[in-house]
């Protein structure tokens, strides 16, 4: 006689209610499959720190970040603020727009201090020039005779020397105090002077590309310097420009 498989046997139900014990079997082996696979079901159940923190474990640092911005908003929406914080120099587009000055007087103004600029800088150049001739390897106001002087003359310089000469005369003219060298309208001089110098090489050398590179530049350092002293100081940043003769 062949025995029936169990899969028929639990397919019937009052065999399958026999074996259980009237029901009872299976529910017990149910609790005990659930208390087998998650054990920490009821502690954390019991505690709601674990609970907050079993919450949020599957979220990603974007997720988290995203959360605190919104949770942020609400607290500034409740307390009557705007959602999203302002810039630092927010201005309203309803804000009106007064021009305190009129259009011709602000171009009276800028004509009057280009001559007061103009003015200025020949006095400076007329002092400078009345000043004794520079002489070579820094021997000025030093005493001695014609044939010495002479022969310090810077006539009698190489080209780096008087390129060095002129580079310090034109510093001088912008100088803030006595050995100025590092303010904005400074360095805006010493670069057009070494501008004009490589543009002097590159107008017999025209396939020196390195120098063209180095030439590039200087263009660019001495325009962030140029619109440093525009958002800074204009008015030096007016004098610098109008003497030199640059295209802004």
């Amino acid at each position: 006689m062949m025995t029936p498989p169990l899969r028929m046997l639990f397919s019937k139900p009052n065999v399958a209610n026999r074996l259980s014990l009237g029901g009872c079997l299976s529910t017990t082996l149910e609790r005990a499959s659930n208390n087998l696979i998650s054990p920490t079901s009821s502690i954390i159940s019991q505690s709601p720190l674990l609970q907050q923190q079993y919450r949020y474990k599957s979220l990603t640092k974007t997720k988290r970040r995203q959360r605190d911005k919104m949770a942020e908003r609400e607290r500034r929406v409740a307390a009557g603020l705007p959602a999203k914080p302002r810039p630092p120099k927010y201005i309203p587009k309803d804000l009106p727009v007064i021009n305190a000055m009129t259009r011709l007087d602000r171009d009276d103004e800028s004509v009057s201090f280009d001559v007061a600029s103009a003015v200025e800088m020949k006095e400076k150049i007329t002092t400078q020039n009345e000043q004794e001739d520079t002489l070579r390897f820094g021997f000025d106001g030093l005493v001695m005779s014609d044939r010495v002087r002479k022969l310090l003359d810077l006539q009698n310089g190489s080209q780096k020397e008087v390129v060095s000469s002129q580079k310090r005369r034109g510093m001088e003219l912008f100088q803030l105090r006595e050995g100025d060298t590092g303010s904005s309208a400074v360095q805006a001089v010493a670069l057009t002077t070494r501008i004009q110098q490589l543009q002097t090489h590159m107008a017999s050398h025209k396939k020196d590309n390195s120098t063209k590179r180095g030439l590039d530049a200087l263009y660019v350092r001495r325009r962030k310097v140029l619109d440093y002293m525009e958002r800074k100081d204009f008015e030096s940043y007016r004098k610098v420009v109008k003497s030199l003769g640059l295209a802004r």
